[in-house]
């Protein structure tokens, strides 16, 4: 296993971008943005990436298609039933949830491929404010890199050689377009 490493920068050349390039030590990997590129105060079904420094919590997987992750990171295999409640106003909401849920919710184990690898974020976690965004992942991404919902999304081949290099204190921190530190990065 790689030596960790303690951040993980996502940046991009706009505010708008829905690409951008994630930094893994002395690597660099292109990555997919969310489809209204990034934001400060990010909204359920905005579309953007939240701008900020957050933590990596689990890492969920599909052990019917891959190996297990290679990670100082918790890892579970995905269950089938498992899903992830987007519904503002629910009581668990940006929370796992068993399946069949009676409100808006991610299914984790999707048909493509997209959750084969998918990490859980700190995002809107503690405190968790209803309508400020949920299931906000690092992922797969689709071919050509296309947008995602909000989430960050690299290759499985990148994913995999990133992975080898995280644990429980590494951050991803997701840059606004000034370059400006997020500030919580601020010291």
């Amino acid at each position: 296993m790689r030596k960790t490493v303690t951040y993980l920068h996502i940046r991009a050349i706009s505010a708008r971008a829905t690409r951008g390039i994630l930094t893994c030590g002395t690597f660099k990997v292109p990555c997919a943005l969310g489809r209204s590129g990034r934001n400060f105060l990010k909204k359920e079904g905005d579309g953007a990436s939240p701008v900020g420094v957050w933590s990596l919590r689990r890492i969920y997987f599909r052990n019917d298609r891959l190996v297990r992750p290679q990670s100082k990171l918790p890892v579970s295999p995905i269950r089938g039933g498992w899903g992830w409640c987007e519904k503002a106003g629910d009581r668990n909401y940006n929370r796992r949830v068993d399946l069949p849920y009676a409100t808006a919710h991610e299914d984790l184990k999707r048909p493509d491929h997209l959750y084969d690898i998918v990490v859980e974020t700190s995002h809107n976690q503690r405190p968790r404010i209803q309508g400020r965004g949920s299931a906000i992942f690092f992922h797969l991404a689709r071919e050509n890199f296309t947008p995602t919902a909000g989430c960050i999304a690299v290759t499985l081949k990148d994913m995999q050689k990133v992975l080898r290099c995280c644990s429980t204190r590494t951050r991803l921190v997701i840059w606004p377009p000034s370059g400006a530190a997020p500030h919580a990065f601020r010291k």
